[in-house]
């Protein structure tokens, strides 16, 4: 058995302390939906913010007081509200505006020469997240007493906030030594560690913490997460570990589940499937969660680790149209009636987050990254620029990050027809239910009782797309691959990878066995 891992790190506070785990990134509870109410609701979350502050400066010592008055001013700063306010002018939604501003301060402060003006970054981070919770109504929670914080980085208020009176400790992948929580860990003796790369860890494990040494010891079965994985293999990768499902003439077929909300992802079981399509809508209930990056990539890498070894694919925001997102009615792009990829290349300052938080995720497992709704071939070349910008400013802040397969869903009869021209996606996948409805006209309403009488003209479809894919790897994730009615037409048609809803696995899978590859029935059946 592996005894535990003791990773190296730099001591930013003497002392030893041990502790369950408290892993900072963290997926929480959904985020109540409300609408942002522009510049006024602005003013008032930082009002709120301020008042935070104050109130934790009430009895703090002299240092902590100094951490907190540099906040406040910095909230009452008017270039800040000005900088927001010029953003929110351009039809940025007033949560993407702040985000902007801020994100534009950190960035500066983590590009500079000295360190101490680098250590602030994580100040103004504490700022802009204070000010995001007091916008969504979800301001930020402790954490149990007596736990040592894992994460990238600790605010100061967060630090102050907490009752160490029961001991703890902290452990950061990245920090520094000269940081304002280093600062406050040594005043209060909290020990404290900083540096130690990233690693893997289950919430509630043990966990201790050198702060004379500069170490930390995790239990046996964690892990040191290295700067660079094993290379990923594509979405629609068709070989299944061991080659445990073959059709009856002993084709392999891949056999993955669709993910549509939090409790499905638990109820994922590596050792029989990967993740064929997660739509990431559940991710955020709100506006405030489509800008909060951490959010987004707590639950991304759970996903991810709960895969283990098994691919997953992420679907980006399908949002627009009948699918609105509460806070965000008021954007031009939103009214004039854009929906998936057009909406988020309408809007980047969307699309711009929720990479961040794909690209970091990406080095937990096996991702690869899907593109809703698209026609057009420059509108993957434009999202995959995005990506690539957002990986070089990762790449400037040591972030780690990792650049995932981009495909595309296969849910535009204009695209399926097209598909050969679509050069820069790395897999297809079919997306049967707007395919369904775009193809026989049908309102969202009257899909259901249209499937049945346009399944011909949807399986005709799909059949000469996938000639069209010209040997990238192609899946199909809609309902249409969840009845074993069509598996006969799907599999003549050459598709080799289907996603199903969990229930519909069991069924999918008995029929794949009785059929042969062309889709006959197998001998006997």
């Amino acid at each position: 058995m592996a005894g535990p891992l003791r990773l190296k790190a730099k001591s930013a506070s003497p002392g030893i302390a041990s502790g369950p785990a408290f892993l900072a990134e963290r997926p929480g509870a959904p985020a109540a939906p409300r609408t942002a109410g522009g510049y006024a609701a602005l003013e008032k979350a930082i009002d709120i913010s301020i008042g935070e502050l104050a109130r934790l400066a009430e009895g703090a010592d002299a240092e902590s007081r100094d951490i907190i008055d540099f906040q406040i001013e910095v909230l009452r700063d008017p270039t800040i509200a000005e900088a927001t306010g010029a953003r929110m002018e351009t039809d940025a939604n007033v949560v993407f505006a702040w985000v902007a501003t801020l994100d534009a301060y950190i960035g500066e402060l983590e590009a500079a020469d000295e360190e101490q003006m680098r250590a602030r970054a994580v100040d103004i981070l504490d700022i802009k997240n204070r000010v995001l919770g007091a916008l969504a109504g979800t301001p930020i929670a402790d954490f149990p007493s007596g736990s040592v914080f894992v994460g990238k980085d600790m605010e100061p208020s967060r630090f102050l906030a907490h009752d160490w009176s029961n001991g703890g400790g902290i452990a950061l992948f990245a920090g520094s030594t000269a940081g304002h929580v280093a600062l406050l860990a040594r005043a209060k003796s909290v020990p404290m560690v900083v540096g130690t790369g990233r690693f893997s860890a289950v919430d509630g494990d043990p966990v201790s913490v050198d702060g004379n040494a500069g170490a930390v010891v995790l239990q046996a079965g964690s892990m040191l997460i290295p700067p660079l994985a094993p290379a990923q293999a594509p979405a629609g990768d068709t070989q299944t570990a061991g080659g445990e499902l073959r059709t009856a003439d002993g084709v392999p077929i891949l056999l993955s589940i669709n993910i549509n909300e939090p409790a499905e992802i638990d109820a994922l079981d590596p050792t029989t499937a990967g993740v064929g399509l997660m739509r990431s809508e559940f991710s955020t209930a709100s506006v405030a969660d489509a800008a909060n990056e951490e959010r987004q990539l707590a639950i991304y890498r759970r996903v991810l680790e709960q895969a283990g070894e098994r691919p997953v694919t992420i679907r980006m925001l399908d949002i627009g149209g009948d699918k609105p997102l509460a806070g965000l009615e008021d954007l031009p792009a939103l009214a004039s009636g854009l929906r998936g990829i057009r909406l988020l290349l309408a809007q980047p300052e969307i699309a711009r987050v929720q990479a961040r938080a794909l690209l970091r995720a990406a080095v937990f497992g096996r991702l690869s990254v899907m593109l809703p709704m698209v026609t057009f071939p420059d509108e993957i070349d434009r999202m995959r620029e995005i990506f690539r910008e957002e990986a070089e400013k990762l790449g400037r802040r040591s972030l780690l990050h990792r650049m995932p397969p981009i495909g595309m869903m296969v849910e535009v009869p204009a695209a399926a027809l097209m598909l050969d021209t679509f050069g820069s996606a790395a897999f297809f996948s079919f997306g049967t239910n707007d395919l369904t409805q775009y193809l026989a006209a049908s309102a969202r309403e009257d899909v259901d009782a249209d499937a049945g009488k346009a399944a011909p003209a949807v399986l005709r479809l799909i059949a000469e797309a996938v000639k069209l894919a010209a040997g990238k790897p192609v899946s199909i994730c809609g309902d249409m691959a969840g009845d074993p009615s069509y598996l006969p037409a799907l599999l003549a048609a050459g598709l080799r990878h289907f996603s199903v809803a969990p229930a519909r696995r069991p069924a999918i899978r008995s029929a794949i066995i009785g059929l042969n590859a062309d889709g006959t029935r197998a001998a006997g059946e």
